[in-house]
């Protein structure tokens, strides 16, 4: 029980320090307070405190030194596609700059995964990609239909067959996720993308990758589109 209770600590640590390193609350180069006033701040042992401190260490966000302390380290330092620092970023922003660099990200992996997905996809892996738009199409409000666009895209990377793209979406989830939420919310019908999304799944159905990767592009770019407030999607009809 004891050590339940203390790993709940260092959790909590990780948590409080890492949030306000990203959102900016505390700066790169700031220095955080010495350990014994931190433990007091924060209200925990320094035993979770040095634990919490080593897992933030270990994402790239402080560094400790003798003599100087610990200290906050630039984001260039930082793990980005950390799992923690991904659902951090997306609580205190989504900044344009942010969204936009998650975009350019989908550009690069999604239509490329959607043409693999289109070669390579078993007829279970399809009927899961069906299943996840059906969910879609049957969402009632946009935190289902935020969830079901989620599983949509885990079905297309998980189609590809190759492990290592299907494990980029366990690191990149939280991010995707509140990035399919804030285009839902932005847009005047959050079921706008629907046709987008039925032409991968048909794209890949007909194992036509050339058709699924040109889908997939014209998703991406029409949820930059939304976002931005220039929505362009064509009226959903499936």
């Amino acid at each position: 029980m004891k050590q339940i209770a203390v790993r709940t600590l260092h959790d909590q640590v990780t948590q409080q320090i890492g949030k306000m390193i990203v959102s900016g609350e505390i700066q790169p180069g700031d220095l955080l307070p010495r350990e014994e006033l931190l433990a007091q701040t924060l209200a925990v042992s320094r035993t979770a405190l040095r634990e919490g401190l080593k897992v933030l260490g270990s994402k790239g966000l402080i560094e400790t030194r003798q003599k100087t302390g610990t200290r906050v380290r630039e984001p260039r330092y930082w793990n980005q596609l950390d799992a923690d620092i991904l659902a951090w970023r997306c609580a205190s922003m989504p900044t344009e700059d942010f969204v936009e660099k998650l975009v350019e990200m989908r550009e690069i992996i999604e239509p490329a995964a959607a043409a693999s997905a289109a070669r390579r996809r078993s007829p279970e892996q399809l009927a899961r990609i069906k299943a996840a738009y059906q969910a879609m199409a049957d969402a009632d409000d946009q935190a289902a239909w935020a969830k079901a666009d989620l599983d949509f895209h885990e079905c297309v990377l998980d189609a590809t067959n190759n492990e290592l793209v299907g494990s980029l979406f366990s690191v990149i989830d939280a991010a995707l996720g509140a990035f399919f939420l804030l285009s839902a919310q932005t847009a005047a019908d959050f079921k706008y993308s629907l046709p987008r999304h039925f032409d991968v799944y048909d794209a890949i159905r007909l194992k036509r990758p050339e058709a699924a990767r040109a889908a997939m592009l014209g998703m991406i770019v029409d949820s930059r589109a939304n976002i931005k407030g220039r929505g362009r999607s064509r009226k959903s009809t499936r």
